[in-house]
């Protein structure tokens, strides 16, 4: 396991390193209700494994993106996977893979929201 998570680490520097600060500034509005969607769609697109979520969604808080849209991203990192989309549709009937992964993306937004409306108890 540690020798793909050194790995894992050594790529998302080296992503870190080649996409410029003000790249997350262009395609995160500021937005609280865009930008959740904006997060949704990277995460559902690119997905992962959850080690690898949470740097990047670090990154992204260092970035000034909000709460709010890395909460979503990295819960659709994990959930939604439109690059298994295929695989997943043979295996368990395309009917069942699309909505599972609607469900898991709107899920994602009520959960995102939740936990800011959570953390703003606290």
């Amino acid at each position: 396991m540690l020798p793909i998570i050194l790995a894992v680490v050594m790529l998302v520097s080296l992503s870190i390193a080649l996409i410029p600060s003000g790249f997350y500034k262009i395609i995160f509005t500021g937005n609280n209700l865009i930008d959740p969607l904006i997060g949704g769609a990277l995460g559902g697109i690119s997905a992962g494994n959850p080690v690898v979520s949470y740097i990047i969604g670090g990154e992204l808080i260092a970035q000034n993106v909000s709460l709010v849209a890395v909460i979503v991203f990295m819960i659709t990192w994990v959930t939604v996977g439109v690059v298994q989309l295929p695989a997943e549709s043979l295996m368990l009937g395309k009917r069942f893979a699309i909505t599972r992964n609607i469900v898991s993306f709107l899920m994602a937004l009520v959960i995102s929201f939740l936990i800011i409306f959570t953390l703003s108890f606290l």
